[in-house]
């Protein structure tokens, strides 16, 4: 019998580990036109979780837009425990998560969904919204972040893509939060 699939709403981000973050946005400015990225340095969301414990670990994130897909990049400069550093070492990089924003009013079905298919909540934070992060690597070889969506969050995805597309490629890639 045929299921249906756990994930009810379309993935609008891909993640990347970097082993450093102005690096890695020229890099994807250069290569695939990716930008202009807005940047978070020392960020530690509210009631932030890794593997069930309160975690103070702080990351450095780049939010930039590539064509219809959201790139965001990630670097963890200091140590600690994270879902970073559960798939690349300090000074590694590559892929890490896709990103769905769920509606609020779906969020409790949405995360209940992957819990019972026995997927792992890996990390939990609050930012504009509440995110959580599932462990699918077994199946999918990355994590899966489920981010609320959220009149502040929907609108940080749009100005993104309205930034991506009246952008020239080179000027000012990188903006400040």
């Amino acid at each position: 019998m045929i299921t249906p699939p756990l994930l009810r709403h379309p993935v609008l981000q891909h993640a990347f580990v970097v082993p450093d973050l102005d690096e890695g946005i020229e890099r994807w400015r250069r290569v695939l036109g990716a930008g202009p990225f807005v940047v978070i340095r020392d960020f530690e969301g509210r009631d932030l979780t890794y593997r069930g414990s309160p975690s103070t670990t702080r990351v450095d994130y780049a939010f930039g837009q590539s064509g219809d897909i959201q790139v965001q990049l990630i670097a963890q400069p200091e140590p600690g425990p994270s879902i970073y550093r559960d798939m690349y070492a300090p000074g590694e990089g590559g892929f890490h998560h896709v990103c769905a924003l769920v509606p609020m009013e779906d969020w409790d079905r949405q995360v209940a969904a992957f819990a019972e298919a026995g997927y792992e909540m890996a990390a939990s934070l609050t930012t504009s919204a509440p995110a959580v992060y599932f462990d699918c690597r077994d199946d999918l070889g990355c994590f899966v972040e489920l981010y609320g969506r959220t009149e502040r969050s929907s609108a940080f995805f749009a100005s993104l893509r309205q930034m991506h597309e009246t952008w020239d490629g080179v000027t000012d890639p990188i903006r400040a939060r």
